[in-house]
This record gives structure tokens, C-alpha cells and sequence, in this order.
């Protein structure tokens, strides 16, 4: 079994909720990459989502898009990615990763080798965003081969025809977007709607289901629990972070940050 079966089974079995944290790797510096990761997981990340740094992220907020902006300038590019990844592994062999980004870097770099390095990094799935499931069966089959799953996304647009494709390909864990929209715009989460379309998921779904965007505290990581597997929150974790000193700072403010979602969450029943 692998890193994210692993755990959520065991958080199914304790009838917890998952809490993924999102970071961009080299940001708020390269130094601090590693040790914000590991305190993450000291705060209660189930997993870490490792966003890699890309020069178009559409489906980003300004938050996000100035973050892999910064951490490309530092040379934050895949080689660091994945050498971070692998840092990161020789103090936790257990928190799953999975790298989310765009389709341009593993391109570029080569599916079959992305998937093999990234696989000899420790990285446990990917989440390519502009990756169409019509267009992903080479892709996903390449990094099966690798131990690496391919993870989807859902949304509140996708139709009755793509959403029974999605599940049929589901790996890992399905991502439902809960807004149409790019991250970061809490403003826009309406945990009622979203909770409808996530039961509906849930149902249909063969791997657990994660609700992200919008997410920005503890208050909105309970309220959207309730009718998920877990809840992923990125933009106001990457704000948190973004004016840290150094990688010590970076790393206690990551942990201040996720610590009261991860009590919240805890006292979620659903």
C-alpha cells in the first residue's frame, strides 16, 4: 500500500479528517523549503501539497502567482523541487507528498523521467492542473509505471459525463475546486453549495475527497469538513509565510498557521 492509501485509511479508521497544507517550494526561500515542510507535519498535516514553482499558474490567485514568481527568481525550479522532496525524506518517510503544478515543467523535463525522479525523490502523486482527463491516460500510465499517482480535479462545473470519468480515474485522492474561480478567493466559498456537490462525490468516488479554495482559517477548514475526506488550504498558508526572515521564522509561522485548523478539524464529526 502506498504513502496516501496509508493515510487515509488510518484517518478513516479514526474517523479523522484529512488537513493538506499547500506551500510553493523556494518560497519564502529556498533555505526555508524543508523545514516549513517538516513543521507542517508537527502541526498536523496528514499530507503536504508542494506547489512547483511555474511562470503562468492560471488557475492561481495573486498570493500563489507572486509566490512562484519569487521562488523561480531564487532558482527554484524542478531539479530544487525534487532535490527538496528528497531532503525532506531523510527526517519523514512516512507524510505523503504530491507535487501540484502545471503540465508545461513535466513536459519539458519528460514524463518518464519526471515520474522516475520524482518517484526516487519520495514524491507519492502529482496534480497537474491543465492536464484534461481526456488527455491523461499516457501521462497517468507513465507514472504508474513509477509508483506515482496522478491525482484529479473536480469542480462545480464539471458535468455528469466528466465526473463519472474522473472517478473511474481517480487515484490517490480526488481534488474538488469549491468555486469556480482561481485560489485565494475566500470570498467566494459557499460551504453550502460545495457541501452538496461534495456528498454527491463522496458516493461516486472510489478514492477520498479533499475540498479546496477558499479555505483560509479554521473556521472555514470546519465548515467545509463536515461532507469532505479533508480540506486543503494554500493561499493564506503561502501569505502567512511570505514576509518570514528566515527559514526558522518560516517555519513557526507555518506551524502557528496550521495548528488551529488542525484542532478544529479535529473536532469535526461527519
Amino acid at each position: 500500500m502506498n504513502r496516501l492509501a496509508s493515510k487515509f485509511a488510518a484517518l478513516k479508521a479514526d474517523g479523522r479528517k484529512a488537513l493538506v497544507p499547500f506551500v510553493t517550494a523556494g518560497d519564502p526561500s529556498l533555505e526555508a523549503t524543508v523545514p516549513v515542510m517538516h513543521a507542517l507535519v508537527a502541526a498536523g498535516a496528514d499530507v503536504i501539497e508542494l506547489g512547483v514553482p511555474f511562470s503562468d499558474p492560471m488557475a492561481d490567485g495573486p498570493t500563489i502567482q507572486r509566490s512562484s514568481e519569487l521562488a523561480l527568481g531564487r532558482g527554484a525550479g524542478l531539479r530544487f523541487v525534487l532535490e527538496s522532496v528528497a531532503r525532506f525524506r531523510q527526517g519523514d518517510a512516512t507524510t505523503p507528498v504530491v507535487l501540484m503544478g502545471y503540465l508545461n515543467p513535466v513536459e519539458i523535463h519528460g514524463a518518464e523521467r519526471f515520474a522516475r525522479e520524482a518517484s526516487d525523490a519520495g514524491v507519492d502523486g502529482a496534480l497537474l492542473v491543465d492536464l484534461p482527463p481526456e488527455e491523461a491516460a499516457e501521462t497517468r500510465e507513465i507514472f504508474n509505471r513509477h509508483g506515482l499517482q496522478l491525482i484529479a480535479l473536480a469542480a462545480p462545473t464539471t458535468t455528469p459525463e466528466r465526473t463519472a470519468l474522473l472517478c473511474e480515474q481517480a487515484q490517490g485522492y480526488l481534488y474538488y475546486v469549491s468555486f469556480a474561480g482561481v485560489t485565494g478567493a475566500s470570498d467566494r466559498l459557499d460551504t453550502q453549495a460545495a457541501g452538496e456537490r461534495l456528498r454527491a462525490l463522496r458516493k461516486a468516488s472510489p478514492v477520498p475527497v479533499v475540498a479546496g479554495f477558499g479555505i483560509k482559517d479554521a473556521a472555514s477548514a470546519a465548515a467545509m469538513a463536515p461532507d469532505a475526506d479533508g480540506v486543503v488550504v494554500g493561499s493564506a498558508l503561502v501569505k502567512a509565510i511570505s514576509e518570514a526572515s528566515g527559514p526558522e521564522q518560516a517555519a513557526e509561522r507555518a506551524r502557528a498557521f496550521l495548528a488551529p485548523l488542525r484542532e478544529a478539524l479535529d473536532r469535526v464529526v461527519g
